[in-house]
């Protein structure tokens, strides 16, 4: 993934949403504020991007997130379940429209039992939400990377199917 494919499919969510008078939050674990980092480059974004959340830590997954400190203990951080919490909680925290989330193993070691390269991304928006599990291959950068570009493919499909 290079910084073009990063930026095109930053700037199509962020031009979406000021189209739509819509708001969005983030929240990272895996990806560490590399998402919100690619949708502000975007010119224009402070009328959409409401703030983002890392939460690197599993326990702040749960103070700052609002993810079920329950799920957490149960499933881990790395679970489809907790990705879509992420999503809303952050949605919900950030008062924005869309809350979008990453979560997975980015290596060199698996963690959890959960392999490199599995991550999951989400989103929450004013009709619900969808999680996507990816299975990325190449190095803790390259997983990070792609999972960014797919965080936000994810939401711009979001986008689409709630068009009025």
């Amino acid at each position: 993934m290079d910084g073009v494919e990063v930026g095109s499919a930053a700037a199509g969510v962020v031009h979406r949403l000021a189209e739509r008078h819509q708001t969005l939050a983030t929240v990272e674990s895996l990806t560490g504020g590399s998402l919100a980092a690619s949708i502000v480059n975007i010119a224009g974004v402070s009328g959409i991007y409401r703030g983002g959340l890392v939460v690197y830590a599993t326990e702040l997954k749960a103070t700052l997130a609002g993810v079920p400190a329950d799920l957490l203990s149960e499933r881990g951080p790395v679970d489809p379940e907790v990705a879509a919490a992420l999503a809303e909680g952050g949605r919900q925290r950030l008062g924005a429209d869309w809350g979008l989330a990453t979560t997975g193993v980015a290596g060199p070691e698996p963690q959890d039992g959960k392999p490199v390269g599995l991550v999951y991304v989400a989103v929450a928006g004013p009709n619900g939400g969808a999680v996507r599990q990816l299975d990325l291959g190449g190095g803790r950068d390259q997983v990070r990377a792609a999972a960014v570009v797919e965080a936000l493919r994810l939401l711009a499909e979001r986008l689409v199917e709630a068009t009025p």
